[in-house]
């Protein structure tokens, strides 16, 4: 019976190490999918310059008739949710000790995250509009992000549950927010267009690599728990 039970413990902790080792290579595919996704068009039109990318969108609505006379409610710095998710995602588990990441991964995720977080800033700007009421919000949000990736090292001590329930709540959030106020705006932007645009896609690819990023962040801490109860019960 000990044999049987020792050999069904190593059955699950390895099954738990595959695990972990598909969600290594799942997670980066998830934050590229959703940073190519928000660069790409979320309004597609034949007229190149008046298809609109995920980056864009949170100044173009500001300009919506609906919104400039206050009967369309928007929160128009939720469409700056992915990046910000994105590069928060990766300083939480870049670094974790679970994962395991090679100190070369490590870095280039960092270095990469550093363009991502600059997606937060308007199109036009200067020191002193980032301490505007407008956009504070975003200037806040960088300094979070670049905290956090320069401080990954220590972020990678948390314990694997909590950095990746962190993370699936966040691109969760990213994923949820930004669609509904899409949604919200689309009536409009149609209204303004004319001719209805189609969704574009980098829309879609932005919610598949978030999507991707939360199953996997969930999943991580998951797999943890179960691997360190099995653990524990060999012990």
């Amino acid at each position: 019976m000990s044999i049987q039970s020792d050999l069904g413990r190593l059955r699950k902790t390895e099954t738990a190490d595959l695990r972990l080792t598909a969600l290594r290579w799942i997670l980066p595919i998830g934050w590229c999918l959703a940073v190519a996704g928000f660069l790409g068009p979320w309004i597609s039109h034949p007229t190149a310059a008046l298809s609109l990318a995920g980056v864009d969108m949170s100044e173009f609505v500001k300009f919506l008739p609906g919104v400039v006379d206050g009967s369309l409610k928007l929160i128009r710095l939720w469409f700056y949710l992915p990046p910000f998710a994105v590069t928060v995602s990766i300083a939480l588990l870049v670094g974790s000790r679970r994962l395991d990441y090679a100190k070369l991964w490590q870095a280039l995720g960092v270095l990469l995250a550093i363009p991502v977080s600059l997606q937060l800033l308007p199109p036009a700007w200067s020191p002193g509009s980032l301490m505007t009421a407008e956009f504070r919000a975003q200037a806040l949000a960088i300094g979070i992000s670049w905290l956090l990736l320069a401080t990954f090292w220590l972020v990678g001590r948390l314990p694997p549950w909590l950095s990746g329930s962190l993370s699936a709540a966040l691109c969760l959030s990213a994923l949820v927010l930004p669609l509904w106020q899409y949604l919200t705006a689309k009536p409009a932007i149609d209204e303004v267009y004319g001719v209805p645009p189609s969704t574009g896609w980098g829309l879609l690819l932005c919610l598949a690599g978030l999507t991707l990023t939360t199953a996997a962040s969930a999943l991580i801490a998951l797999t943890t728990n179960d691997r360190a109860e099995t653990l524990g019960a060999g012990s």
